[in-house]
């Protein structure tokens, strides 16, 4: 007898070094990737200072010219486009799921977002070059400008925000769930109505999470870069208005990483840019979890 009991003690402690292990690996893996990057990196950091590189406008690899300003300035208009359009509708449509809709609409909707989640950022770029772009050229477009091919940074904006769309729904679906319904029913009793119960207690204990759920879907933008790159233009200036081109930092590593890497500097200004993104990514995601940590808490 107590001899199973020690080999049942054994296989528990093993079972635990194991996962505790590969926790550890998984973790070392991701400073492994930071590491490389940097290193990777470093020597267009001896030649160039960072704030020359972060600062500069100028991108011509032939002439030794490694201006990231036009591609960080494109990023991050396109992500916010794509968060400024995806959030009122993620917000209400996880308001009425939550609170108003029947079993039967939630049954519907969430395979369809589960569908959404799951299509190839491919299928999304196919789609807004086919349906977006020539809808902004044709449509949107000569009411504002004289001219516009609608490869732009709002048709990655508009691409971007249907892609985090089933995201954030999906985060504020269940963030909202967690607010107790004794808090509810407490401000209806008092004479409220739904939409001021929503209004005044949901949304207000549950920002916190709302607000790192958008952190989450924002980190998750940034990084996207098949779609965007098919539908921005790609040409690295800094956008003037929505309606002009632009060159997002995923898709300048997508495009050109296998190229033109016998310029010299070229792969360690590829790896710079893979190396700004991933602390970016790095620090959103973190941050996030922070705040779902302390509202867990």
């Amino acid at each position: 007898m107590n001899n199973r009991f020690s080999i049942r003690i054994f296989k528990d402690k093993l079972a635990n070094s194991v996962m505790l292990s590969l926790t550890f690996i998984s973790l070392l893996l991701v400073v492994c990737i930071g590491i490389g990057l940097y290193l990777k990196s470093q020597p267009i950091l001896e030649q160039k200072s960072l704030w020359t590189l972060l600062t500069s406008s100028e991108w011509k690899p032939s002439n030794g010219d490694f201006g990231f300003f036009p591609f960080i300035m494109g990023t991050i208009w396109i992500t916010g486009l794509a968060i400024v359009m995806a959030l009122p509708i993620a917000l209400l449509t996880a308001i009425y799921l939550n609170e108003y809709s029947k079993s039967s609409v939630k049954r519907f909707v969430f395979p369809a977002l589960d569908i959404l989640s799951g299509l190839p950022s491919v299928v999304y770029g196919v789609w807004g070059s086919l349906f977006i772009v020539p809808w902004i050229s044709e449509s949107l477009a000569p009411h504002f400008v004289e001219y516009a091919t609608g490869y732009s940074t709002l048709a990655g904006g508009i691409v971007l925000g249907v892609m985090i769309l089933p995201l954030l729904i999906s985060l504020f679906v269940e963030i909202l769930s967690v607010v107790p319904d004794d808090l509810r029913n407490a401000t209806l009793s008092l004479g409220a109505t739904p939409w001021q119960t929503i209004k005044l207690v949901v949304l207000r204990k549950s920002f916190s999470g709302l607000l790192a759920a958008i952190v989450l879907a924002i980190s998750r933008a940034f990084g996207e870069t098949i779609a965007v790159l098919m539908v921005c233009g790609n040409i690295p200036i800094v956008p003037g208005s929505v309606f002009d081109s632009c060159f997002p930092i995923p898709a300048l590593i997508a495009n050109n990483y296998g190229e033109m890497l016998s310029v010299p500097l070229y792969d360690a200004a590829l790896m710079l840019a893979a190396f700004f993104l991933f602390i970016v990514v790095i620090v959103f995601n973190a941050g996030s979890r922070i705040i779902l940590h302390r509202i867990e808490k």
